[in-house]
C-alpha cells in the first residue's frame, strides 16, 4: 500500500499560480465543505450570524454543509472573481490544505489529475515533508470534523 503513495520524503514543490482551476468544481472534485471552524470564520469574516451566513452562502447535500453552487458560474466558486479567491486568507481548510489532500497522495491520482490540473505542482518552493505531513493532518482532521457535524433528517 506504501509503494501506491506519492514520495515525498525529499518534498515536492508546489506554489500557486493563481489559475482558479482549483476553484472549479470538476467530477469528484466538486463541493467546498464547510466544518465548523470554516462556518465560524466566514461567519466573523461576513460580520454574519452563523444562521445567516449558512442562509446566504451555502447548501446541504447528503447531511453535509458546503458552500452554494450557483448555476449561473459554471461550477466556480462563488468566491471566485478573475481567477482569485476574494475570501484568501479566509478560505475553508478543505482550501487552504489543497493539493495536500489524503485523497490525493495516491500516485494514480496525482500523476494523473493532481499534477495536471494544478499548474503550480512542481513549480516554487520546495514544500518539506513535514508542511507536507502537517497539511495531511490538518486535512484528515477536518474531514474527520466535517463528518462528525453531518445533519441527519428527522424520521
Amino acid at each position: 500500500m506504501q509503494d501506491d503513495l506519492v514520495n515525498v520524503k525529499s518534498g515536492i514543490r508546489f506554489e500557486c499560480q493563481a489559475s482558479g482551476k482549483c476553484c472549479v468544481s470538476r467530477n469528484s472534485y466538486g463541493f467546498v465543505y464547510l466544518s465548523n471552524i470554516d462556518l465560524k470564520r466566514f461567519s466573523k469574516y461576513f460580520k454574519l450570524s452563523l444562521k445567516a451566513f449558512k442562509k446566504k452562502y451555502c447548501q446541504i447535500t447528503d447531511g453535509f454543509i458546503h458552500l452554494a453552487e450557483r448555476e449561473e458560474l459554471k461550477g466556480n466558486c462563488i468566491f471566485l472573481k478573475d481567477k482569485m479567491c476574494t475570501v484568501y486568507k479566509n478560505r475553508p481548510s478543505q482550501c487552504r490544505t489543497w493539493p495536500f489532500w489524503n485523497d490525493n497522495m495516491n500516485t494514480k491520482v496525482w500523476n494523473k489529475d493532481i499534477s495536471v490540473n494544478c499548474p503550480g505542482i512542481g513549480k516554487g518552493k520546495l514544500i518539506s515533508q513535514k508542511k507536507i505531513n502537517k497539511l495531511l493532518k490538518e486535512d484528515l482532521d477536518n474531514e474527520k470534523s466535517i463528518l462528525k457535524n453531518r445533519i441527519t433528517p428527522l424520521k
